[in-house]
């Protein structure tokens, strides 16, 4: 009778459909099928290309914010994150085993009810400081829990910087004698530094009291020049800023491709620094 219930029991089994592949929580080790990419932005790249980045080396992220905000008449409101999309990438190949986590473009742009300084602008995109400072934790926490050991913060705005260093030292006494370390980095964010560099190559501006220089133009430039409305400043004959000509477009895009370089050069430098590395 035993033998019998067995039989049956394996006839039943056999007859059994394959268990079939959890396509919304599948193995976390399953292999990578086909070659990766050559990116250093986790948004661009799988979920199996950033874990295979970080099984081969990769140990650093970094964090970057922006925001979305009034920028004068010819610079779009994202203006800071288009500027972190060309210059981290910089900073994360020179660093070497580092990928760049998506810009976080949500930060404090002044009161919301009722509006103050860049909310009273349409377009304008603003959050508390305590909801800035509890996302930038939770994304520091993901990237944490994926694997990474040192988690970089810098920011392209001066209302940025107090919560960035808020988060980096809450973290790093939370996180004290563990694997992961949080580093906040001030000198990335040096619009002096950067000016008195094109001072130094005959670059010089008379501001015209727009929220919009040469320095980011530039930079923005060499990412898309559309973002700074060339096309239509160039059909209005408006192709300047601040009395400097934007004109040749190749020109302007190439020294915002050396800004980059300085940029990430020092930030680079800072990094290993506060890094101990």
């Amino acid at each position: 009778m035993l033998r019998l219930a067995a039989a049956a029991i394996l006839l039943l089994l056999a007859a059994a459909p394959a268990a079939v592949p959890d396509p919304v929580n599948p193995d976390p080790n399953s292999p990578r099928p086909i070659e990766a990419v050559d990116s250093v932005f986790m948004e661009d790249l799988t979920w199996m290309e950033i874990r295979d980045s970080i099984r081969g080396g990769t140990d650093t992220v970094i964090v970057a914010t922006g925001g979305v905000e009034q920028n004068g008449p010819y610079l779009v409101t994202g203006k800071h994150n288009v500027i972190l999309r060309g210059v981290t990438e910089v900073i994360a190949r020179k660093l070497g085993q580092t990928l760049v986590a998506p810009i976080v473009p949500f930060v404090p742009e002044g009161g919301i009810d009722p509006p103050t300084d860049h909310v009273r602008y349409p377009g304008t995109i603003s959050v508390t400081e305590e909801t800035y400072e509890g996302l930038l934790t939770d994304i520091c926490g993901s990237l944490k829990a994926a694997g990474f050991r040192r988690i970089i913060i810098l920011g392209d705005s001066g209302g940025n910087q107090l919560g960035m260093k808020n988060v980096a030292d809450a973290l790093t006494a939370k996180w004290a004698g563990g694997k992961t370390s949080v580093v906040y980095i001030p000198e990335f964010y040096d619009n002096a530094a950067i000016t008195a560099y094109l001072e130094t190559n005959g670059i010089h501006q008379e501001l015209e009291g727009l929220h919009d220089d040469y320095v980011n133009t530039a930079q923005m430039m060499a990412v898309e020049p559309e973002s700074v409305r060339m096309t239509q400043r160039i059909a209005a004959g408006n192709f300047r800023i601040n009395g400097v000509e934007l004109a040749p477009a190749e020109q302007t895009i190439e020294w915002g491709r050396k800004i980059f370089e300085f940029r990430a050069e020092r930030t680079v430098a800072a990094i290993e620094a506060r890094s101990g590395r």
